[in-house]
């Protein structure tokens, strides 16, 4: 009987990927591991389009994505396993020279995201939410522009494109030391922040998934036992300062066991996003967004 082919990883080349890094330097995970630094959103579509297997991404951004009521098919993905059991701290920016200054000025603004779905886009509604900004008559809170990349929406809220834009705190860090963008606020998601997918065409008991979340755990072990190395890792490799790094790492904690999902925290966050106006009744429910059930 021929092998299965190695599983397509998507991931974002950020600090949180440090555990998958480990899980193939170390402990032999047979995969190839494929960037994807506009976010979770991307890698939705790559997913439906067969272009990866797995992802590694963010909560909001995996339900949103299946819970709209216009999904097509059966999806493309299903909610496997949890990756990070920390909330996630987004910083709020705009441009070093805009005469925006609090989250208040930003009422019916230009909000720059990544892509439609994405966790970037998705949080807007979280925070327009918790600013009483959503009405029946005003479901749109902002404009939305699209703009693919960090780098992009750093350019775009400079050149006034965009008005603000939400991304991860650590990550945006040092564009406010350098004095490229301003940051004015931040929100913590309400769920905790990184969920792991496999696409509708892998079986539930597929091996290659197995051995991931063996080799994951590995990983996250590592990570936790050999900080050093962490900070050397994500200061040298990745976009972030030593200072950055040991900072980071005492606000994240990934979890000890990747495979299964507590079904709590997707109903959890599928009510807030109908509370927020991004996902309505007529969507998937949190029941059948999970196959790996804790």
């Amino acid at each position: 009987m021929a092998s299965r082919p190695s599983l397509r990883i998507g991931f974002v080349p950020e600090h949180f990927s440090t555990p998958l890094h480990y899980a193939k330097k170390y402990f032999g995970l047979n995969a190839e591991l494929i960037p994807f630094p506009s976010g979770t959103g991307h890698m939705i579509t790559s997913l439906r389009s067969g272009e990866i297997d797995v992802g590694i991404g963010l909560t909001e951004g995996w339900v949103a994505g299946l819970g709209k009521e216009d999904v097509e098919g059966d999806g493309g993905y299903r909610i496997v396993g949890t990756y990070v059991e920390t909330p996630l701290c987004w910083a709020i920016s705009t441009g070093a020279k805009r005469d925006i200054n609090s989250v208040a000025d930003l009422k019916n603004g230009k909000i720059g995201v990544s892509r439609i779905g994405s966790g970037s886009y998705v949080m807007g509604f979280v925070l327009a939410d918790q600013n009483n900004w959503l009405s029946p008559s005003s479901p749109n809170p902002f404009e939305v522009i699209p703009l693919q990349t960090f780098e992009k929406l750093r350019n775009g809220v400079n050149d006034s494109t965009a008005d603000f834009f939400m991304w991860e705190h650590f990550t945006s860090k040092r564009y406010y030391d350098n004095g490229e963008i301003k940051r004015i606020g931040e929100i913590y998601t309400p769920w905790s922040s990184w969920k792991i997918v496999a696409s509708t065409s892998i079986e539930k008991g597929d091996s290659r998934l197995e051995a991931l979340f063996e080799k994951l755990d590995q990983g996250v072990k590592h990570f936790q036992e050999d900080q050093e190395e962490s900070v050397k890792y994500i200061s040298t490799e990745l976009d972030y300062s030593e200072e950055d790094a040991r900072e980071w790492l005492t606000t994240v904690e990934f979890t000890k066991r990747t495979k299964g999902v507590d079904l709590g925290v997707i109903k959890k966050t599928v009510d807030i996003l109908k509370k927020a106006g991004v996902l309505n009744e007529k969507g998937m429910t949190a029941e059948t967004m999970v196959t790996h059930h804790r």
